[in-house]
């Protein structure tokens, strides 16, 4: 009988912490939805956070030539977009400031810093 308690006990335990895990994910610096693009308005992913899931060729002014740190959580599959290039001027003009990668952040890029007005999902970089 208490043997059977302590199994009971232990597997309780073992499944609690169990869920707990899987509930919590991979764990990334920076707070991204999945299948999304974002741009931060300060370094290290602070401030107002703008996210996309497709292209923009005319960012919000709030965060127009005020981007500071990035990060791709998009979706990879065979045919997908999954890279996402980010531009200088609206209307994908000017000079792509910088690419990344699926699942690339960026805390801070002194060249690209304070230059991004539109973006494009692409094939690669």
């Amino acid at each position: 009988m208490k043997k059977s308690r302590l199994l009971t006990s232990t597997a309780a335990v073992f499944l609690t912490l169990a869920a707990g895990l899987a509930a919590a994910g991979p764990a990334g610096a920076a707070d991204c939805p999945s299948g999304e693009f974002c741009a931060w308005e300060h370094a290290d992913y602070t401030g107002q956070r703008a996210n996309w899931s497709g292209d923009d060729g005319w960012w919000e002014s709030w965060i127009a030539d005020e981007d500071s740190s990035w990060a791709n959580h998009g979706i990879s599959g065979p045919g997908i977009k999954d890279h996402v290039k980010v531009y200088s001027a609206s209307g994908l003009g000017g000079h792509m400031t910088l690419c990344l990668a699926p699942g690339q952040e960026v805390n801070h890029n002194a060249a690209a810093n304070d230059d991004g007005d539109s973006h494009t999902w692409a094939m690669s970089c």
